[in-house]
Formats: structure tokens, C-alpha cells, sequence
């Protein structure tokens, strides 16, 4: 590919790439039989994620690095810009949608695999529009959709960790949470409320919590969107001057804001606490919503990808040509 002045791809020779993915893409229902179908995908995948210089789970995988000191603006591993970018997810949310079938089928084969993807980030960071543009294609039935706020009198009686048990996915299902049980160790640093002792033993059980997980077939995605101060203040403003987003806006949100600070170092020490080789954190830039979207459905596609899942066979009990023959006679 050609290389831009800042020594990546340019936006032409990442469109000429995303021209490769879409061929491949076309070609897969041609395939003669499961295994070249199979075969077929991955390889369009691999064509997909050919676009990013540098993969995302890896360049955006949280190492220790300071997250104040993140640029919001930045668009690491992928130079191009919007437009390519959207392509990208619509292609990319195609094969989602194709993966998330097969997740599905082989949980009612009897599978055990689903997926879970956390999603955290400062208000306006972005996290609800994710779901309608990464999951554009997908299937509704296969995908469990819950926002967390603030503890219910019936929560705050029980364990910490109670309320987001209840709305893990299902086998073959994808959940995504919209804030989650890291709230629970994040807003008490910030705002008190929790005895120390109590909130650091809070990050031994999320890890135990997830290791569990991980150990019974669900996959996790951690994302924490990384928007700018100057960029929310933008977003916090555009919600008072457009009537159809006054709904959006709380005057909570600007207590928070004046506490950036406080949560920037809350994020750090949770993070590093809690970034674990099963269940890593991603840092992601999101000033740009076209990047933070486009990265996280590399990532979803990924995991699925990693999945290594075929399409289940007909039961052993299942005689095809017979059930054939019944319904030829029945016509």
C-alpha cells in the first residue's frame, strides 16, 4: 500500500483494501460446501482487518499507559478518515451479523460459547451510539441490550455484583452493557460511599468474576471510550441547544465533568487492576465516533472470529433422506 506523510496508509489504498474485503465477501455464498464457506469467510475477514496498520486489540490494549494523556482527536492504526471508516463497519457489521448466526446455532446444538462486551466512558463518550452502528445488521434475537444506573433499593441489598448476573448473556447470545459492574469501583474512589477496604477487595472478586466467565465459554470485551474534555463540553452543548436532545441532558453531567480529574485516575487504578490476560481493557479514542466505532467492531468481529465456531450438524437421530422423501410426499 502507499503511505501517507505520517508514514501509514492513505485513504485511497484503504479503500482499494475494503474493494479486496467486499469481493471476498460476495464470493462466500458461492461456496460448494460448509467447509470452503467457512474458509471463504476468514479469509474476508482477514482482508477486513488488512485495512488497520496495526491490529486494534493489540495497539489499543490497555500496557499501563496514562489515560489523561490520551488523545481523544486520534485515530491510532487506521489513516483514513470518515468515509472509509463507515464503509468499513458496514462491511465489517455484515460479517457480525454472520458470526452472530453461527454463535447462536451452536448454542442450540448445545454450545456454551456467548460473548459479553463491557462498555465505560465519560458522559457523551458515544457508548449508545456503538450498539446501533456496530450491530446495524445483526439479528435482535441474539442480542441482550442493558444500561446500568444507579443502584435500586433492591440492588443495594445485595451483593454488588448481583445485578449484572442477571443480565449476562445467554449461550449463543451477545450482551452488551452500557456502564457495568465497574461503576462499582469507580464512582465510590470518586464520590465515597464505600469503605476502602471493601471497594479494593471489589477488584479481586470482578476478576475472579470474569476469570468465571472466561472459563465457561463467554469471551469479554472491555472498552473504555477516551473522549476529550473539549469534545464533551461540545457534545454537553449541542444537547441544550437542540430541543430533540434536551432529553439527554442531566445536570449531574456537570458534576461529573468537574471531577474529571478524580475519574481519570479512578479509570487508571481500575484499570490496571483489572486488565487481565482473559479479560483485557481497550483504550479507545473517541472524539471521532466514525474510529470508535469502526474499532470496536473490529474487536467484536475478532473475538467472534476467535471463536473458531462451524455450523452444527443435523442431529444423529435426523435421517436426512427420509425426512426428505416425507416431505416430497407431502407436496
Amino acid at each position: 500500500m502507499g503511505k501517507d506523510a505520517c508514514g501509514g496508509y492513505d485513504a485511497k489504498e484503504v479503500g482499494k483494501a475494503l474493494d479486496r474485503a467486499e469481493c471476498a465477501l460476495e464470493a462466500i455464498d458461492g461456496a460448494s460446501d460448509v467447509p470452503e464457506r467457512m474458509a471463504r469467510a476468514a479469509k474476508a475477514s482477514e482482508l477486513l482487518s488488512a485495512v488497520w496498520i496495526l491490529p486494534p486489540a493489540q495497539l489499543l490494549r490497555f500496557h499501563g499507559a496514562s489515560l489523561a494523556a490520551t488523545d481523544g482527536a486520534a485515530t491510532p492504526g487506521f489513516h483514513a478518515g470518515r468515509e472509509e471508516a463507515e464503509r468499513f463497519i458496514d462491511l465489517s457489521s455484515s460479517e457480525i451479523s454472520r458470526y452472530q448466526r453461527l454463535l447462536y446455532a451452536n448454542a442450540v446444538a448445545g454450545g456454551r460459547r456467548r460473548l459479553l462486551i463491557v462498555l465505560q466512558g465519560m458522559d457523551a463518550s458515544g457508548k449508545g451510539g456503538i450498539v446501533r452502528h456496530v450491530f446495524r445488521q445483526g439479528d435482535p434475537m441474539g442480542i441482550h441490550y442493558h444500561g446500568f444506573g444507579r443502584p435500586t433499593e433492591e440492588e443495594r441489598a445485595h451483593g454488588f455484583l448481583w445485578r449484572v448476573r442477571r443480565e449476562l448473556p445467554k449461550r449463543g447470545w451477545i450482551a452488551v452493557f452500557d456502564r457495568s459492574h465497574y461503576e462499582d469501583v469507580v464512582m465510590p474512589r470518586v464520590w465515597g460511599g464505600v469503605d476502602e477496604r471493601e471497594r479494593q477487595a471489589r477488584f479481586d472478586e470482578i476478576n475472579d468474576f470474569e476469570h468465571g466467565l472466561v472459563a465457561d465459554g463467554c469471551a469479554i470485551i472491555k472498552i473504555f471510550l477516551a473522549v476529550s474534555r473539549e469534545e464533551q463540553r461540545r457534545h454537553f452543548l449541542r444537547r441544550l441547544e437542540d430541543p430533540t436532545r434536551f432529553w439527554k441532558f442531566d445536570p449531574s453531567d456537570l458534576e461529573a465533568r468537574e471531577r474529571w480529574d478524580d475519574y481519570m485516575d479512578a479509570w487508571q487504578e481500575t484499570f490496571a487492576r483489572t486488565s487481565t490476560s482473559v479479560a483485557p481493557w481497550h483504550v479507545v479514542p473517541a472524539d471521532n465516533r466514525w474510529y470508535s466505532r469502526a474499532v470496536v467492531s473490529e474487536l467484536l468481529r475478532g473475538a467472534l472470529k476467535a471463536m473458531d465456531l462451524t455450523w452444527p450438524p443435523l442431529p444423529a437421530s435426523v435421517d436426512a433422506d427420509e425426512a426428505r422423501r416425507q416431505l416430497l410426499a407431502d407436496g
